[in-house]
C-alpha cells in the first residue's frame, strides 16, 4: 500500500500528462486547421486556451502545496521541481499553437502562397518531440530524453528551410508578402515548440540524475570535476 505523500506524487505526474495531451492537442489541430483550410479546428484551439491556463495554475498550486506538506527530499523534490518547470513550458507551448491558430485564420481565408509540405511536416516533428518527452517523463527514460535534444536541430533546419522558399516567393511576387509573413511566422511558434519540448526533455533528465544538460553544464562539471 502506497503511502499519502506517494499517491499526491503520483496524481501531480498525472496531472502533467493531462496538461501535455491539452497542449499536443492544441498543436495538432492548429496545423490541421491551417492544412485543411477549416476554421473549426482553429476554434477549438481557441477554447482550449482557457482550459491550458486554468490547468496551469491548478497544478502549480498543488505542487506548492505539496511542498509545503511533506517538505521532499532528493529525487521526490527534484520531480516536484520539474513538474512546475514543465507545466509552465507546456503553458507556453499552448500560446505558441495559439498563435498558429490565429496566423492561419487569417490564411485560410486567402490563397495559397505555396503548397504546406514542409510545415505539417514540421509539425509533426514537434509532437513527437513532445510525446516522447512525455513518455520519458513517465518511463523516467534518460536516453529518450537525451535523444529529443538531438532531434531539436531538425526543427531548426525546416524552420530555415520553410523562410527561404518564402523569401523567394516574396522577392518574386509582392502581393504574397503579406501571406507569406504569417507563414513564417507559424514556422517560427513551431520551431518554439521544438525548443520547449527540448526544454520539458532536459527537465526529465535533471529529474532523473541531478545533471544540468542545457548550456551544457554537465561537461563543465565533468571538467571541473575532472581537473579536482
Amino acid at each position: 500500500m502506497i503511502s499519502r505523500k506517494e499517491q499526491e506524487l503520483k496524481e501531480l505526474r498525472q496531472a502533467l500528462v493531462e496538461m501535455a495531451l491539452l497542449v499536443r492537442e492544441m498543436i495538432t489541430e492548429a496545423v490541421r486547421g491551417l492544412v485543411e483550410r477549416r476554421g473549426e479546428p482553429l476554434e477549438r484551439v481557441e477554447a482550449l486556451e482557457d482550459t491550458v491556463n486554468m490547468a496551469e495554475v491548478e497544478l502549480d498550486d498543488r505542487c506548492v502545496k505539496f511542498v509545503a506538506l511533506y517538505q521532499p527530499e532528493a529525487s521526490d523534490l527534484r520531480t516536484v521541481m520539474m513538474i512546475m518547470r514543465m507545466n509552465s513550458n507546456l503553458e507556453r507551448m499552448g500560446d505558441h499553437a495559439f498563435n498558429i491558430a490565429r496566423e492561419a485564420k487569417y490564411l485560410i481565408r486567402r490563397p495559397l502562397v505555396k503548397p504546406l509540405v514542409d510545415t505539417p511536416r514540421m509539425a509533426e516533428v514537434v509532437v513527437g518531440m513532445l510525446d516522447d518527452a512525455v513518455k520519458a517523463f513517465t518511463d523516467r527514460d534518460e536516453a529518450l530524453a537525451r535523444d529529443i535534444c538531438v532531434r531539436d536541430q531538425q526543427v531548426d533546419a525546416l524552420r530555415d528551410q520553410i523562410i527561404r522558399e518564402l523569401l523567394t516567393y516574396m522577392l518574386s511576387d509582392p502581393s504574397t508578402i503579406e501571406r507569406a509573413l504569417k507563414l513564417m511566422q507559424v514556422a517560427q511558434n513551431l520551431e518554439r515548440i521544438g525548443d520547449l519540448a527540448t526544454n520539458l526533455a532536459e527537465d526529465v533528465v535533471y529529474m532523473v540524475t541531478g545533471k544540468i544538460i542545457k548550456h551544457r553544464l554537465e561537461f563543465r562539471q565533468r571538467e571541473d570535476e575532472e581537473e579536482g
